[in-house]
């Protein structure tokens, strides 16, 4: 009976293992499409002759702080941090997306999607610094095959449309600068996400990010702006990159609590694989076998790195129908007690 009950405790423990392995693959895929999807449309906004990077991050984050600030609102739910801790966050993640989405104007989209991971030994060296993540050398190898996948896509994005862009030197340290600002956003959401709620950190992303980026659209990028002869085709390109946009914000927090930075990461490396397919719909390219083989490259990365990681969370429930216990209501007998519990 005993051997019985070992075998049943075994099995179940290894289909747990692997249904959450499964789990976190799809939802990182999920994340990693909707990324394809914004840079999509920021690459179709290029091609309009659009210069408003800064723009393109003011209709995410005001999606994100009307959607989720709504829900905070509805909850009566005092903020768990200090609100200069989102302002710093949101700070950077501007930055973040102000340089990659630059970027798109001076170089290719093949030399973006090489060196954003540049993002991947930051995020490693900051969940190890800050964060006190350790980890495996099947992680590291994880790590590696899933770089290794991304060289082989890039081959044959390299085969299938050349061009180094206007200035590709700009370009390229554009990038590298917004992998570092991603990197540092990623993790420092990763602290936030494991502790307080996912829907007060997106929210505050939205908020403060809005901010940041209203201040920076009005001393850099109002004249370009004006300039702009706005079209249906232009607009609805805008529109598709804010849902896609808004999509990966509110994906990403999942990610991030069930594994960390670096995995988000590594996940998003599928994004050019996915955007490939985009252009295979959209202008009916073909692709060569060095694509399928970048894709298992990647994917066979990721389930070495997830199933070796020894600091994962099951999986959430989505909905547990107590929110008591998450959430502290704006009540006079509690006010005490929030003030404890808030950290700074």
């Amino acid at each position: 009976m005993n051997l019985m009950n070992a075998i049943i405790s075994c099995w179940s423990g290894r289909s747990q293992m692997a249904l959450r392995t499964l789990y976190l693959l799809l939802l990182g895929q999920l994340v990693s499409f909707s990324l394809a999807l914004s840079s999509f449309t920021t690459a179709v906004i290029t091609d309009l002759g659009v210069d408003a990077p800064i723009t393109q991050s003011v209709l995410c984050y005001l999606s994100l702080a009307l959607a989720y600030g709504g829900i905070l609102l509805y909850r009566r739910q005092r903020l768990q941090v200090s609100w200069y801790w989102y302002l710093l966050l949101g700070f950077v993640d501007v930055q973040g997306n102000f340089l990659f989405n630059k970027a798109f104007q001076f170089t290719s989209i093949s030399s973006v999607t090489l060196l954003d991971c540049c993002a991947i030994p930051c995020a490693i060296v900051f969940t190890w610094v800050f964060l006190g993540t350790r980890y495996s050398v099947w992680q590291l190898f994880g790590a590696s095959l899933c770089v290794l996948g991304l060289g082989l896509m890039l081959l044959s994005d390299a085969e299938m449309a050349g061009g180094g862009g206007s200035r590709p030197l700009l370009g390229d340290i554009l990038v590298i600068a917004g992998a570092i600002f991603f990197a540092m956003s990623y993790v420092g959401e990763e602290f936030l996400v494991k502790k307080i709620d996912r829907v007060e950190v997106v929210c505050m992303i939205g908020v403060y990010g809005l901010l940041v980026s209203v201040v920076q659209l009005s001393t850099l990028e109002l004249k370009s702006l004006e300039s702009v002869k706005w079209s249906t085709d232009i607009i609805l390109s805008f529109v598709g990159n804010a849902a896609s946009s808004f999509m990966f914000y509110t994906l990403v927090p999942f990610v991030l609590k069930l594994s960390g930075a670096t995995m988000l990461i590594l996940s998003v490396l599928t994004s050019d694989m996915w955007a490939v397919i985009l252009r295979i719909f959209c202008y009916h390219q073909q692709v060569n076998w060095t694509y399928y083989l970048a894709f298992a490259a990647v994917l066979i990365g990721l389930i070495i790195y997830s199933t070796t990681a020894k600091d994962l969370l099951p999986i959430p429930a989505l909905e547990n129908g107590n929110y008591d216990v998450q959430y502290q209501r704006l009540d006079d007998e509690n006010m005490a007690s929030r003030g404890k519990e808030s950290f700074y």
